[in-house]
């Protein structure tokens, strides 16, 4: 599936479907580099996109790329929003939640280690 999208992306055939379509296979792939890449695309080719938005949160949280991919699901949840989606909004603000809470469990963690040590 990827091989015939990244010909029709050779072919001059670039828009925002497109763009989504390989994001998701590159994610499939497990290479999450190449999807944010095409998913960043989808979003400037169609800002309105909330599920390019959506994608690209996961990818770019797959690459570890926390901040980016907050302010990702964030633009995406006021798309979707906009756009009258609000699954997909949902989806975007339970993933930023989660990531929140992620990040507020790792800032508590190593403060936490060093008195168990001590005793």
């Amino acid at each position: 599936m990827r091989d015939k999208l990244e010909k029709l992306l050779a072919q001059g055939r670039d828009n925002a479907l497109l763009r989504f379509g390989l994001g998701d296979a590159c994610l499939k792939d497990g290479d999450a580099e190449q999807a944010v890449l095409h998913l960043a695309q989808a979003t400037v080719q169609q800002p309105g996109y909330s599920a390019a938005w959506k994608l690209l949160g996961k990818a770019l949280q797959q690459q570890g790329r926390l901040d980016e991919a907050e302010a990702a699901w964030t633009t995406g949840v006021t798309v979707a929003t906009q756009q009258g989606d609000l699954q997909a909004a949902r989806e975007m603000t339970v993933f930023a939640r989660r990531l929140q809470k992620a990040r507020d469990s790792q800032a508590q963690a190593p403060a936490a280690t060093p008195e168990g040590a001590a005793g």
